[in-house]
């Protein structure tokens, strides 16, 4: 598989019905949908606030390209990839931009013992202002990115030998219980029951916020 700077692609065939659960990730998909008998359809992901099930169809085969954290995709780059589909990581290479000036400012929110304040701080803005450039490029707001990407990295300990209290003081939560009660907000279980989930894990150790690296996805 190839790779391209600022995207992830990967690929799934669907062999049976499937209620595949769908975690945030800081993240937007462009997907190419190719159910039976039908044309091929591109969408492209919304960023997920909380968790959900896709249902997905036999037979259904998707070619998913994982933006970035924090990037943008125009309106006519996805109709270029309709037109085109066997072009798309190129064209998604070619066309793809962050959202103007807000990279940093993801990567800062990431990072341990951050906060919205110290991260307007550091960039030299009132915090009213660093949310309104992410509202102004349609993404969600600072803390979002924040506790989102605690609880990523949170659950990014799991597969380790670490009790349940050391992960929660590591990600910097205020105590387990705390961890647990975010866990349930963005995952919608419990750190014991992820733990137990092999496939669940899995899930949430693909590239996206708080691990993003230049690996590449095989599957969803």
């Amino acid at each position: 598989m190839n790779r391209t700077a600022g995207l992830q692609k990967w690929h799934y065939m669907v062999e049976t019905p499937e209620r595949a659960p769908v975690f945030p990730d800081g993240c937007r998909d462009v997907l190419i949908i190719q159910e039976t008998g039908k044309r091929a359809k591109v969408v492209l992901t919304d960023f997920d606030l909380r968790p959900r099930t896709a249902e997905l169809s036999p037979g259904t085969e998707i070619t998913g390209y994982r933006l970035r954290p924090g990037s943008q995709v125009d309106p006519r780059v996805l109709n270029a990839i309709e037109s085109r589909t066997e072009s798309a990581e190129e064209i998604l290479g070619n066309e793809l931009a962050m959202a103007n000036g807000l990279e940093a400012a993801i990567v800062a929110l990431t990072l341990p013992g951050a906060t919205v304040q110290s991260v307007s701080t550091d960039l030299g803005v009132a915090v009213r202002t660093l949310q309104r450039r992410f509202r102004d490029q349609g993404l969600p707001p600072p803390e979002y990115w924040r506790l989102l990407s605690r609880a990523r990295q949170a659950a990014g300990l799991l597969a380790g030998r670490l009790s349940l209290a050391e992960i929660a003081f590591l990600a910097g939560f205020s105590d387990q219980a705390h961890m647990t009660r975010e866990f349930l907000r963005w995952f919608g279980g419990s750190p014991a029951q992820l733990r137990r989930s092999p496939a669940v894990l899995d899930l949430l150790a693909q590239p996206a916020l708080g691990n993003w690296t230049g690996e590449q996805i095989s599957t969803r």
